[in-house]
């Protein structure tokens, strides 16, 4: 009887796939679709900046904790294996499927969003929609099965082009000298409603930065991990904050909030006043290219949490198998799987809102983890410390919870579903248990 060869995956990523992770599996699909949301929500420029870089400068504190985890166990499946450490296995479990649910909801919601982009260039795609997103799927699923190396070649092309492409959009808009935006509101901001509309607004911009945290997937696969993980964390989460601050700068600049407020595709009508009518269908085409590379990143992320958790006992044991060019092939046909069926069942909104409640949780538990380890475990070996701790890890954990918090009282459906998920990990847990 021939024995099957044992593969493992591959250490061949390093601080260039770490910061084009980032950035390619965060911006996309949020900071096209949010700002017509946030201004509907908030009619006031300024507290429309200042949403953006208090939740960017939020994230930075985020990094820098993350990092420090992160190369001291770098560990395929990211957070929950911190958790994991620090409180043990239920605790694991139930943040691994949290995190693994969350992120196997991204691919589903960028495939319908990227199907939106497409009938909107091609009309008569419109019965089709389902259709092509599930194409969509099936194309990244086919570029990911045969190893790292092809996925990662091009999450760094594919983000580089994304930010290069952004970037222009951004000095056109300064550069047209059409400054219609940063008008006062249009109703007082006092009149009742602005706190909750704050609080959603928050919510709304926490999804768009879902995706900061990448680097810890792919830790297992870097060549160096205490060098390469903390630059690519800070460096990342950096330029995430400075590049969403300009793209809501420059849709200011040139738009009216009221304008705003009513336009599903922001950006692509901040374009057509910066650069002529005949650049909305331009820009609509910038920005279906745009999604590809955040979709290329959510084609692997799921796929290693879910070897993780298979590698942990917490899912059957055939999810750890690897193929020769290290993708876990098996966890990656069955992310394909529920992705489908996620997008025939689901809408861009209940997926969106859902993910970024989720991610709180998992990010409030992975902070505390951070606090348990260096109390717990103090000779560990940590190649990078967070700076400011333990001041910058209680503010992250205090955050996190105040916006877990504002989220529950503002959006109730995902609190239930969220409860609901929670009240039945832990028979599923111990049925796992007395399985293995």
């Amino acid at each position: 009887m021939s024995v099957q060869p044992v593969h493992k995956l591959r250490k061949v990523l390093g601080v260039a796939f770490g910061i084009a992770i980032v950035v390619g599996s965060t911006i996309g699909v949020g900071i096209l679709r949010t700002p017509g949301s946030i201004a509907a929500l908030v009619p006031s420029a300024p507290l429309i900046m200042a949403c953006w870089v208090v939740l960017g400068l939020y994230i930075l504190l985020c990094a820098a904790s993350y990092a420090e985890l992160t190369a001291m166990l770098p560990k395929a499946g990211g957070a929950y294996n911190y958790i994991k450490y620090a409180f043990g296995n239920y605790a694991g479990f139930l943040n691994g499927w949290l995190d693994y649910i969350c992120n196997i909801t991204a691919p589903a919601y960028f495939c319908i969003v990227i199907s939106e982009y497409a009938v909107l260039l091609w009309p008569a795609m419109v019965p089709f929609k389902t259709l092509v997103a599930l194409g969509v799927l099936t194309l990244f699923t086919a570029i990911h099965l045969p190893g790292i190396r092809g996925g990662a070649a091009t999450q760094q092309f594919t983000s580089g082009l994304k930010v290069l492409l952004f970037l222009v959009l951004v000095v056109g808009c300064f550069a047209s000298g059409h400054a219609r935006g940063f008008a006062p509101a249009a109703r007082p901001l006092l009149q009742g409603g602005l706190v909750l509309g704050i609080i959603k607004s928050l919510q709304l911009i926490m999804g768009t930065y879902d995706g900061w945290m990448s680097v810890s997937f792919f830790a297992e696969e870097n060549e160096d991990p205490g060098r390469s993980v903390p630059r690519a964390y800070l460096l990342g989460a950096l330029m995430l904050m400075i590049i969403y601050v300009l793209i809501n700068a420059a849709i200011l600049y040139v738009l009216p909030v009221q304008a705003i407020a009513s336009s599903p595709l922001a950006a692509a009508d901040a374009a057509g006043v910066a650069f002529g009518k005949w650049s909305a269908p331009f820009m609509v085409i910038i920005s279906l290219f745009s999604l590809l590379s955040i979709l290329n990143a959510y084609m692997m992320i799921p796929a290693r949490i879910l070897f993780g958790l298979s590698r942990d006992g917490f899912f059957v044991q055939a999810g750890t198998r690897v193929n020769k060019g290290g993708t876990p092939w098996v966890a990656l046909a069955i992310c394909y799987v529920i992705t489908a069926v996620l997008i025939i069942v689901s809408s861009f909104e209940q997926l969106f809102t859902l993910a970024a409640f989720m991610m709180n949780i998992t990010t409030a538990f992975t902070f505390a983890s951070l606090i348990v380890l260096r109390r717990r475990e103090p000779l560990l070996p940590r190649p990078y410390r967070a700076w400011g701790y333990p001041f910058s890890t209680w503010l992250s954990i205090l955050v996190t919870l105040a916006l877990l918090v504002a989220f529950a009282v503002s959006d109730t459906r995902s609190l239930l579903i969220v409860l609901g998920m929670i009240a039945a990990s832990y028979p599923l847990y111990k049925f796992v248990i007395i399985k293995r």
